[in-house]
C-alpha cells in the first residue's frame, strides 16, 4: 500500500520553514537537528513532485506551492488538535484551554476561586482569565466567554449568547460614622443633599450616568431617580468602598461586595427598601454552532456556585 503524500507532520514541518525563515530555525521550532529537517524537506517533495521551498547557502523563500500548503496547513493542523479535544472529553476527560474575561473585583473575589475548584477537579483542563473593566470582542480575541456585571452594549452584542448566573443588587450604604454626622436620609430625594461617592467602573465616558441614581423599591417595584453630587470619584470600586468605610459618604455597591462588610456593622444599608437592580452577574459568549463540553460544564459550575448568591448578609458562603 503506498504510503500518503503528506501526514500531519509534513504540515507542522512546512509551516515551520515557512514561519522561521530558515531550515535552523524551523529545526529549534520543532527541537530536531538541521540535518532532519532537510532531509524530511527533501523527501516531502519528492514525493509531492513540487519545489516548495527555493533555498541557497543565504537564503530560502516559499514557492508558489509552498504558499498553497501553508495556506491550509493551519486549518488541517487545527482541526487535528480539535478532533483530538473532542474526542478526550467524550472519555470524561476534560482537555484543554478556556479563555475567560471577567471584570476585577467580581473576578478576584468569586469568580476566581470557583474557576480554582473547577480546574482542581479537572486537572488535564487549563484556564485563562483576563481581568478588566473593557469587555473584549469575545469573538474576534479568542475568548469563550465573559463574566460580565453589566448590559453589553457594543456593536456586536447582537452576535453574542448571554445566561444569567445570578442576580445581584446594588444596595445604598454608609458607615456608622458618616450617619452618627449627617444624620440617615429619609428619602431618595434627600440623597441629593449627601456626600455622594461615584464609581464609573463599566468603561463609560459619559460621566453624567453615574450621578443619576435609578433606585426599586423592593415592595412595590416603583422607581425613584436621583441626581446626586459629591467631591470624591474613582474609576476604582475598592477605592469608593475603602473611602465610605472612612466616613466620607454614601455609596452604591454590589452587595457581592460589601457583604461582610454589611455583617460586620462596617456598614449600614441606607434607605433598604430601595436597590438598582441593574448588576446581574451574567455569562456572555460568542455564538458558535456547537460550544465545547468543558465550556458548558463550567458555566454549569459556575451558575451552580452562584445560584444561591452565597454574597448575600447571613449566607455561609459569604466572605
Amino acid at each position: 500500500m503506498n504510503s500518503p503524500l503528506m501526514d500531519r507532520g509534513d504540515l507542522a514541518l512546512v509551516l515551520a520553514i515557512r514561519d522561521q525563515g530558515s531550515l535552523a530555525g524551523a529545526a529549534d521550532t520543532l527541537d530536531v537537528v538541521p540535518s532532519v529537517i532537510t532531509k524530511r524537506l527533501g523527501a516531502l517533495e519528492v514525493r509531492l513532485g513540487q519545489r516548495l521551498f527555493d533555498r541557497t547557502t543565504r537564503r530560502l523563500s516559499v514557492t508558489a506551492e509552498g504558499e498553497a500548503v501553508c495556506l491550509h496547513a493551519k486549518t488541517l493542523l487545527e482541526g487535528f488538535a480539535a478532533l483530538e479535544s473532542e474526542l478526550g472529553e467524550r472519555q470524561n476527560e476534560l482537555v484543554g484551554t478556556i479563555r475567560l474575561a471577567a471584570t476585577f473585583g467580581f473576578g478576584r473575589r468569586w469568580l476566581g476561586p470557583a474557576l480554582a475548584t473547577f480546574q482542581t477537579r479537572h486537572p488535564a483542563l487549563q484556564i485563562e482569565l483576563l481581568l478588566t473593566e473593557q469587555l473584549p470582542d469575545l469573538g474576534a480575541e479568542g475568548y469563550d466567554g465573559a463574566i460580565w456585571l453589566w448590559a453589553v452594549q457594543q456593536p456586536r452584542a447582537a452576535d453574542w449568547v448571554t445566561r444569567r448566573i445570578a442576580r445581584n443588587q446594588r444596595v445604598l450604604a454608609a458607615s456608622p460614622d458618616y450617619l452618627a454626622r449627617r444624620g440617615m436620609p429619609a428619602t431618595v430625594e434627600a440623597l441629593a443633599l449627601h456626600d455622594c461617592l461615584v464609581a464609573r467602573e463599566n468603561g463609560e465616558v459619559n460621566q453624567r450616568q453615574f450621578t443619576l441614581w435609578s433606585l426599586r423599591h423592593a415592595r412595590d417595584g416603583s422607581t425613584a431617580r436621583v441626581r446626586v453630587q459629591g467631591r470624591l470619584a474613582s474609576n476604582s470600586g475598592e477605592m469608593v468602598r475603602d473611602w465610605c468605610l472612612a466616613g466620607h459618604g454614601v455609596m452604591l455597591r454590589s452587595l457581592w461586595d460589601i457583604a461582610p462588610q454589611l455583617a460586620s456593622g462596617e456598614l449600614v444599608r441606607v434607605l433598604p427598601q430601595y436597590a438598582m437592580a441593574d448588576a446581574d452577574i451574567h455569562w456572555v459568549a460568542p455564538w458558535r454552532p456547537k460550544t465545547p463540553r468543558r465550556v458548558r460544564l463550567l458555566v454549569d459550575h459556575l451558575a451552580e456556585q452562584f445560584r444561591a448568591e452565597p454574597w448575600k448578609p447571613g449566607k455561609a458562603g459569604a466572605r
